[in-house]
């Protein structure tokens, strides 16, 4: 029990040093509604952009007809993103860091996603669209409306309709019949 309790205590005191707060990283403040530090912001947003994009040229390749239109609008709308984030943290307007790579969560799904084919590709591409864009308005609207930094807290809330929109597509994947559908 005391080697428990002083493990916590480890891990709370290193908090600033870890890469993301455990109230993000464990969901907590999403389920509270508390807006995430900016450096737990910034490296979401990041990550999740990058998945989108790598995803996204998956389904470029191997998705349906309906799947490869959405996934080229993912790819254009993400890489601005990316270079709209990366333009307020190089400006010095943000104090944090980009990560470089995905996290384990995201690569597992991209890894699963590169194996996958015809209506397992499918599935797995659209349901991680609509999860992945509910998570991204859930962080960009808790960020807008209570974040530290004005100039993220004004991008966040401009860039709000774009993901709305892109969940509504989302939503949309795999109802409609597609021309043309790869099996």
């Amino acid at each position: 029990m005391k080697r428990t309790v002083i493990a916590f205590a480890c891990v709370l005191l290193a908090g600033p040093a870890l890469a993301q707060s455990l109230g993000e990283k464990t969901g907590v403040n999403s389920a509270l509604g508390v807006a995430p530090a900016t450096a737990d912001f910034v490296k979401e947003v990041a990550v999740s952009d990058m998945f989108e994009i790598e995803s996204s040229k998956l389904a470029e390749q191997k998705g349906n007809a309906q799947e490869k239109r959405f996934a080229q609008q993912m790819i254009t709308d993400h890489t601005k993103t990316s270079g709209e984030l990366k333009a307020l943290v190089g400006g010095g307007k943000v104090q944090a860091s980009l990560p470089t790579a995905l996290d384990s969560s995201h690569q597992s799904k991209l890894d699963k996603l590169r194996t996958a084919s015809g209506k397992d590709f499918s599935a797995d591409y659209n349901s991680n669209q609509v999860s992945a864009h509910e998570d991204a308005i859930s962080l960009f609207d808790r960020y807008a409306k209570g974040g530290d930094n004005a100039a993220l807290k004004e991008w966040a809330d401009k860039t709000l309709p774009a993901l709305r929109h892109h969940l509504d597509m989302a939503k949309e994947l795999g109802r409609a019949p597609s021309v043309g559908q790869s099996k």
